[in-house]
């Protein structure tokens, strides 16, 4: 008898080709932020109310915002004030240092939240966790130290400070895995709304870069639904794979629109990462391809 049907070898292809859809989108947020004058603040306020009103138009047409509304207690509570605090950081980190730097820092994430789940869960990650966060680790305070100026560093901060949120962020989704996952993104969102109108200006935002901006909130939102969706129909290791392509595919962007040739540190910290990231998964889905073989 045959491992997978055909039916399932559909699924599974239509899936890898959502999750590698929506990888390339997530990659595109540097281009956004960097290929627009407005300040940070501006950006941060587009953009949240344009996903935002995306999110509730979602939940609404999948007659899911009740229940959402339901589940919207204290975890939910505590995502939604991280993920307001990631935005703020996040932002603001590809103004100060290159796409390649914040994309590769954010691409240690789950290796910080193994380290959250093991401190806070006493879930205790395989060796082959612990070698790849070590390595993560590592690549992360090579490209700390090879950065150029004092602008640089404060965006390397930001961008650890996102990278740390996702990651506490990934710990309360394993700890209250009924906490709902599309309203807390709105509600940071619109959270986010009064301040950044204070800090910033978004109403000087040329018409040209608020379309920008626009399209800027609805790739986001549609790389979420495209994840979401393929996700459905592949293993999760497998899912974080190819998610993790995210992360060398922004850095060429930088070089493309931007010019922007990552230090001999990035580098070499980069591959530190990637090499972590993609052994890990590519480890873990070898492992449960190698188990779903029949004896």
């Amino acid at each position: 008898m045959p491992l997978f049907t055909h039916a399932t070898g559909c699924r599974q292809t239509s899936g890898f080709q959502l999750v590698c859809l929506s990888a390339v989108l997530f990659s595109t947020a540097g281009v956004f932020t960097k290929g627009v004058s407005a300040d940070a603040w501006s950006i941060i306020f587009w953009r949240g109310l344009v996903a935002a009103l995306f999110a509730v138009i979602l939940l609404v047409l999948r007659g899911e915002l009740r229940r959402e509304i339901r589940q919207f207690r204290g975890p939910a509570i505590a995502a939604t004030l991280l993920m307001a605090s990631g935005t703020a950081a996040f932002v603001p980190a590809f103004k100060l240092t290159t796409i390649a730097n914040v994309a590769l820092i954010y691409a240690a994430a789950p290796f910080f939240a193994a380290l959250l789940g093991w401190v806070f869960l006493r879930e205790r990650p395989s060796l082959t966790i612990i070698a790849g966060s070590l390595a993560a680790l590592s690549g992360v305070i090579i490209i700390f130290y090879g950065t150029p100026t004092p602008g640089d560093w404060w965006g390397n901060i930001l961008a650890g400070w996102m990278t740390l949120v996702m990651a506490a962020i990934t710990l309360i989704y394993r700890r209250w895995p009924d906490t709902p996952t599309t309203l807390p993104g709105a509600a940071s969102a619109i959270l986010l709304t009064p301040i950044a109108a204070s800090f910033g200006a978004p109403t000087a935002t040329s018409i040209s870069e608020l379309i920008i901006l626009i399209g800027f909130g609805v790739t986001f939102a549609l790389a979420f639904i495209l994840l979401s969706a393929g996700a459905k129909h592949l293993p999760p290791a497998e899912t974080a794979l190819l998610s993790a392509l995210e992360t060398p595919l922004a850095p060429i962007w930088g070089i493309i629109f931007f010019n922007e040739h990552p230090t001999g540190q990035t580098m070499i910290g980069g591959s530190l990462i990637m090499i972590a990231v993609f052994g890990s998964y590519g480890w873990q889905w070898h492992t449960r391809r190698k188990h779903a073989r029949p004896a």
